[in-house]
């Protein structure tokens, strides 16, 4: 990693109504904008390996999605769903004044990428799922019970009068990540826990919001989904490891929306790439990732944009 490029990150800020969305700016202030989304319960440190192996001529703005990292938890009240995600995604590219861009997306940040990528079209040009197929569609028959469970969790949470945050020693904190995420190097952790831990009396806390455990009660369908895909206007490339997401949702009878999801990918000729790792490639491992990540974003952003 050369030293030029550590020095070139700087923290990020952009105040949304209940405080503010943080994150962290890698490269030239005229660079390619690129927006850099993590994965559930990770944080912006999710992509401190894999961007200094991408191109120098873009400018990376990974964040901190709310609730998470060092960003500030929705109000009392309010739920975290993949559309309220999207809408903070607007909110921050309005705040940096991007009218067109492009995204990277770790799991449920590609969930989220693609998601605005379909509804705001005319504003991506090109959008890198990492270990992610771009939607997550329910089965209609389980929307209502996944909705009520989602509600329930709530409920239940705010009926407890405070809110208890277990403190942990650093070490712990480490232990307690790696089980929760057994894909996470040792390395890793510690790289995600430096926006994911606060000091408190006696120890640490984990920073985000506990509310992003609860069920998401916003669900789509997979007809829903597939109709979504098709107002992507944006390359997409989607790169997934043999033994990441989609082996998780075999297990979870969900991949069945998987192949038609893939099949619609391959029918608009974008790309789709099968590296050998886990759900957490990008992080462990950016050396099998940044190959496949930089020729796109060379030929899909990078030379469309030179000037003739």
């Amino acid at each position: 990693m050369s030293s030029t490029m550590i020095q070139e990150v700087s923290e990020l800020s952009v105040p949304v109504p209940w405080g503010e969305i943080r994150g962290k700016v890698w490269g030239p202030d005229h660079g390619y904008p690129v927006l850099c989304l993590h994965g559930w319960a990770d944080n912006c440190g999710t992509f401190n390996t894999l961007i200094p192996l991408l191109p120098k001529d873009c400018r990376y703005v990974a964040l901190d999605l709310a609730g998470h990292g060092l960003s500030s938890h929705r109000p009392p009240g309010v739920f975290y769903s993949f559309s309220a995600y999207v809408a903070d995604v607007r909110r921050v590219v309005d705040g940096l004044q991007w009218t067109k861009f492009s995204i990277i997306g770790h799991s449920m940040g590609g969930n989220i990428a693609a998601m605005f990528s379909a509804l705001f079209p005319e504003m991506v040009n090109a959008v890198v799922l990492l270990d992610a197929f771009g939607f997550l569609p329910t089965e209609p028959k389980e929307i209502s019970k996944v909705m009520r469970q989602g509600m329930d969790e709530m409920l239940q949470y705010e009926k407890k009068t405070e809110e208890k945050k277990r403190v942990y020693t650093y070490d712990k904190a480490v232990e307690r990540l790696m089980a929760a995420n057994p894909t996470l190097s040792e390395r890793s952790a510690h790289i995600l826990l430096e926006r994911g831990l606060v000091q408190v009396e006696g120890g640490f806390v984990f920073s985000r919001d506990l509310r992003v455990n609860f069920k998401n009660i916003v669900r789509i369908t997979l007809e829903q989904s597939l109709e979504m895909q098709l107002r992507i206007q944006a390359s997409v490339l989607v790169v997934l490891s043999d033994d990441g997401i989609d082996r998780k949702l075999t297990e979870s009878n969900q991949r069945k929306f998987t192949s038609p999801i893939l099949q619609g990918y391959h029918d608009r000729n974008h790309m789709v790439a099968t590296v050998s790792g886990d759900h957490h490639i990008h992080l462990n491992n950016p050396e099998l990732v940044a190959p496949l990540v930089s020729d796109f974003l060379q030929n899909k952003v990078i030379s469309e944009q030179l000037p003739a």
